[in-house]
């Protein structure tokens, strides 16, 4: 279980203490992203790497199989320890680790993350207008108090996003969403930044919200469709420029 602390301040956030084996998890996908141990490399002996890591053997077994079970690396026993290419092998909480180290992540990644969002956001859109349109108009209306600022917008979408992926009523829409958040959270800002985005969001919110009074779950999701192509071209202005 993981433990939180705060300092003397009660109004502060609590912040969360890793426990030492999610320490050397997070040290040794670090060192997986930024090329000490590439793919398809193994690690180095346990007894090496535990004093590499500064942990005893019995945390590092448990980190690698913390890692293992993300699809990270491949554990044979009797031989050393296999970095996955994770780019093939890896499962969803890869990706939601990722999530974590933008930063590292290739130029691709996120134009193909937005690819995947954009085949997948019209399908939730469609169900959420289908099964509750009168909540999705509830969640639109939050649009008549954004601020033209890109915090706000940030915001506004992600809590849209994630509420059409509820009201959809499919809990693999939810995890999928769920696992870019941290990038999203991240990116998006940068995004909104664009004063072109803004408009274009704040344009498809009230097309939106007019699909969904009519309760027409069509025009809903080819309105969503649009958007995210349009934000595919936004982000790729971004990185030209």
């Amino acid at each position: 279980m993981t433990t939180y602390q705060s300092d003397s301040n009660p109004s502060n956030n609590w912040h969360p203490i890793l426990k030492p084996a999610e320490l050397a998890e997070s040290r040794l996908i670090e060192a997986i992203l930024n090329g000490t141990f590439p793919i398809n490399s193994t690690l180095p002996g346990e007894r090496e790497l535990s004093e590499i890591l500064g942990v005893t053997r019995p945390t590092l077994r448990e980190a690698l199989q913390r890692l293992e079970r993300d699809g990270w690396v491949e554990i044979h026993q009797g031989k050393s320890t296999r970095i996955r290419d994770y780019w093939k092998e890896g499962k969803l909480a890869v990706l939601s680790t990722l999530s974590e180290h933008s930063a590292q992540l290739p130029q691709k990644f996120v134009p193909d993350l937005l690819n995947v969002r954009l085949a997948m956001a019209p399908m939730y859109t469609e169900l959420a207008v289908r099964n509750a349109p009168d909540a999705v108009v509830g969640i639109l209306e939050g649009r008549h108090s954004l601020y033209n600022q890109p915090e706000n917008y940030v915001d506004f979408d992600w809590t849209l996003q994630h509420e059409l992926t509820i009201l959809g009523g499919n809990p693999v829409f939810i995890m999928m969403l769920n696992s870019f958040k941290d990038l999203f959270l991240n990116l998006a800002p940068y995004y909104f930044t664009i004063s072109q985005a803004r408009e274009s969001s704040l344009k498809y919110y009230d097309e939106f919200a007019q699909a969904a009074t009519q309760k027409d779950a069509e025009l809903a999701a080819q309105l969503t469709h649009d958007i995210m192509r349009d934000s595919l071209f936004f982000w790729q202005q971004i990185q030209l420029s």
